[in-house]
Parts: C-alpha cells; structure tokens; sequence
C-alpha cells in the first residue's frame, strides 16, 4: 500500500515537470504562402497543314439548254396528193435534221383555191412563207405587193443565173421592177394525147388542128369500145378548164389586150372560140368535167382524146390514183404505146398554139429570211431531185445541171418515142401563154392573172355548155365586162 502510494506520488510530480518545460519554451509556428508564378516553357508542335493543289480537268456536263422558240417556215404547196406531201415533208426533215431550230411545215392546198387562200391569210396578217404556185398567179401578187422579190433574186443569184434556163427567168421577171418576182420551180407542156389505134381504125390525122377535133368529135364515138371522143373540160371551180381554153383561144389570136392596150375579150375571134370549144361537149361525157374525169375515161377505154399535161405519163403505163384511193386498173393493154402527143394546135386562121406551166416558189412578203435557205435546199442536188422523181414527165427541171439525172428518174420513158421526150425538154423553148406575150406590162399581166385566179373563163364556159345560161356571145360580152373591171381596179391601185 505504501509502496502504491510512493508511485502515484511519483507520477504527479512527473507530471508537473512536464507540464513547466512545456510553457518555458515556445513551439514555432508554420506559416504555409502561395507563391503564383508563371513559367514558359517554349515547345515545338506539329500542327497539320492542309494543302491545295489545283489539277486541270476536262470534265463534260450535259447541260440542259433553255427552251427557244423555233423559226417557222410555213410552206404551202399545190402538189398537194398524199405522196407527194410526204416527199416534201421528207425533204423538210432533212434540212430541220441540219438546222434544228427551224420548223418548216407543209400545208398541201388546192391549186385552183390557192387566189382565195392567199387573200383569206393576207386579211388576217397570216400570209405563208412559201408558197408553190403557178407562174399566172406571180404577176398579179407581184402587183399586189405581196412578194419579196429581192428573196427571189437573192435566191437564183446563190444558185446561179447561169443554171436556170432563160425562159423559166423571163417568164418570172417583174417589168415593172426588172427583178425576178419568184423563183422558178419546174413545169409542164399540155398536148392533146390520144389513141393512135383508134384514130387510125377511123382514118383521122393527129388532133393538131380545130377541123380534125371536130372530125373526130363525131367519128370516135362507137369506135372499138369508146363512148366519147373526148373529155371536155367544163367545171367552173377549176383552173383546168381555163388551162385548156386558152390553147384554142392563142390558135386563134385571141388575147386579153389589143396592140393598143384595150381589153378585147368580146372580139369575133373570142366568140368564134367560145363557139366551136363548147360544141365539143356533144361527144363528151355530160356535167362538170375536170382532169381526174379525163384521165379515167381516157385509162378506161371510154374515151379517145384527153387534154392533159406530161404528167400522165407514169399513169397511162400503171394507171392513176383514184380520189378514194388506190389506182385506176388500164383497160387498154400497153396504152401508153398506143397513145399519140400533139402539143401544137392550129386555128381556123392557121395560127397555132402550145400551151406549159411554169411552177415558180414564191416567197411571200414579210416571210422570215430563213424562207430563203428552205428555197435553195429544195433546188439543191438530191433535194431537187427527189421532188423532180415524184412526177419526171411533169416535173421538167428549169435547172440545165439536173437535165440529165432527170431523164433517168422513170422506167416509164422507155415506153414512149424518143421524139416525144425531147418535145417535153425543150418545152420551155416553145412554151405560149396570154401571160408571156410580149409588150404586155405589169398591170395587163396583173389581169391575167386575175382572170385565170377567179375563173372567169371555167364560168363562162359551164354557162354556155352546161347551164345554158349563156351563149358564146353573151359570155363574151361577160368577160369584156369582167375584165375591164380588172383592168381599172389594178389601175387604180
């Protein structure tokens, strides 16, 4: 216990020593500072760079053009049949193949319509560009102001006065202006074709003169199977009539114009014409006649005579189209062998007359300049050609450098005489016309025009022969009348 007590006594002592060294000395504080300092620290760092090059390369990029409002050539023509049209229309593919923002489209028209056509499209501003047409018409729509004739010129200057025959240019040429009013195209000569065999079973000569028509006119009929002698041309709403009239009319000096510049439609020539051409109707088939109505009768057997241009030819060797299609089956074997050509008419007084047709493209006042170009590509080596193939015999070119591929474009030249064939290639060389008389001017030739335009003469000639309204002496004094009236209107333009 005592020992227990000296211990703890001890431990307090201890302890009271400590706690005295612990106040005698101080403990030092520590004080923690921070210091911000900025270091650099300079390093290399590699940082991609992107890098341009520039590489040359063609590249093509179909781009889609804008859409262009196409040039429209509006082309009419009075080769108007379904074939024909197609082959014009071939011949505009072509030339729209090379040059493909031009249209051209081909409006077939009727040949006999075409003054009315021309006037309905004038009145509302709509005239074509081109127009195919007679030589007739030309100078009556040169007159009218209604043909660019610096076209026309500039057209056969391209081509080459040179390659023209002269008389297609003559025929064409204003006198008023000395410049070439159309462009000459291709044409025809008119004869009388008739049947060889039967005008020799009957003992007649060769229609070339008025007295052996009206032989004939009563002989044939009854002759082998023929029912007529002729077809006569008699319907009022056709230019044929007129075409064939006046062929009797220039065999027996009638003219529209004196040497004095007057009309002179009612002379005793006039009436004597009107006369003897309406007295054939007694061995003609009776009603309005026009040339498909001769054609066929001719083909079929029926008739003897027939007033046509060369362009039967082909037909008479495979037959004709029909209006309702298809084609005329011939009842005559080899009939274009058995058919004679007499272009040359004579008159009681011994003159005599042929008559042609000269086709011209006419490129109408206002038409776009491009009309040119089409022009010249449908005179141009094959173009020319192929329109030339779709009726050789009636198609004689007025270029002299296709004379030669045109005598091969038919098989159908074999079956005629050789005599025959170079009558129709130089017919421009003997070609009549009211139109052509020389000494006429601008404004007779205008007149002529019109009265070929309106169809005075079928008229005249459907009173007399069909309706009876007339007689050749009143109709006469009709067209003197009617022609004055052309005459003092176009004189008064």
């Amino acid at each position: 216990m005592k020992r227990l007590l000296i211990v703890l006594t001890l431990i307090a002592v201890l302890a009271i020593a400590l706690a005295a060294c612990s106040q005698a000395t101080p403990t030092p504080e520590v004080v923690e500072k921070v210091i911000e300092k900025t270091v650099v620290v300079e390093k290399t760092v590699e940082v991609p760079v992107k890098e341009t090059v520039v590489v040359e390369k063609t590249v093509v990029v179909e781009v889609t053009p804008e859409p262009t409002e196409k040039t429209v050539v509006e082309f009419w023509t009075t080769d108007n049949e379904e074939k024909r049209v197609n082959v014009y229309e071939a011949v505009a593919a072509k030339y729209m193949a090379e040059h493909p923002d031009v249209e051209i489209r081909i409006v077939p028209i009727e040949e006999g319509g075409i003054s009315q056509r021309i006037a309905t499209a004038r009145a509302a501003n709509r005239l074509p560009d081109i127009v195919r047409m007679g030589v007739e018409r030309v100078s009556a729509f040169a007159a009218d102001g209604i043909l660019d004739e610096d076209a026309a010129s500039a057209v056969i200057d391209s081509i080459g006065k040179d390659d023209f025959r002269a008389g297609p240019l003559e025929m064409v040429t204003d006198p008023s202006t000395n410049k070439y009013a159309a462009v000459p195209y291709d044409g025809w000569i008119q004869a009388i074709w008739y049947r060889k065999d039967m005008f020799d079973q009957a003992g007649l000569p060769a229609p070339t003169s008025w007295d052996v028509l009206d032989q004939a006119c009563d002989t044939l009929p009854g002759t082998g199977n023929l029912l007529y002698a002729l077809t006569l041309p008699t319907d009022p709403g056709q230019n044929y009539p007129h075409q064939v009239f006046e062929q009797f009319a220039i065999s027996n000096n009638v003219w529209p114009f004196d040497d004095d510049g007057n009309v002179s439609m009612n002379t005793p020539q006039m009436v004597e014409t009107l006369k003897f051409y309406t007295s054939l109707q007694r061995c003609a088939p009776p009603g309005p006649q026009y040339w498909r109505g001769a054609r066929e009768t001719y083909e079929l057997d029926q008739s003897g005579m027939l007033f046509y241009s060369t362009y039967i030819m082909d037909d008479l060797v495979e037959g004709s189209g029909m209006e309702g299609g298809g084609k005329v089956q011939i009842a005559v074997p080899d009939l274009a062998k058995k058919t004679g050509f007499a272009p040359k008419l004579e008159g009681p007084s011994g003159a005599s007359a042929t008559y042609g047709q000269l086709v011209t493209l006419g490129i109408m006042s206002g038409a776009d300049p491009q009309a040119q170009d089409v022009v010249k590509f449908f005179l141009t080596d094959q173009n020319y050609k192929d329109i030339l193939a779709l009726a050789p015999f009636g198609k004689v070119p007025v270029l002299k450098s296709a004379v030669d591929e045109w005598k091969d474009l038919s098989p159908f030249f074999a079956d005629y005489d050789p005599e025959t064939l170079d009558q129709i290639a130089n017919g421009y060389d003997t070609m009549q016309r009211w139109l052509f008389k020389p000494g006429y001017d601008a404004t007779q030739r205008a007149v002529i025009g019109d009265i070929e335009g309106r169809l005075l003469i079928p008229q005249a000639i459907s009173n007399i022969a069909l309706d009876g309204s007339m007689t050749p002496e009143s109709a006469a004094e009709w067209l003197q009348q009617q022609v004055e009236q052309l005459y003092q209107d176009r004189k008064n333009q």
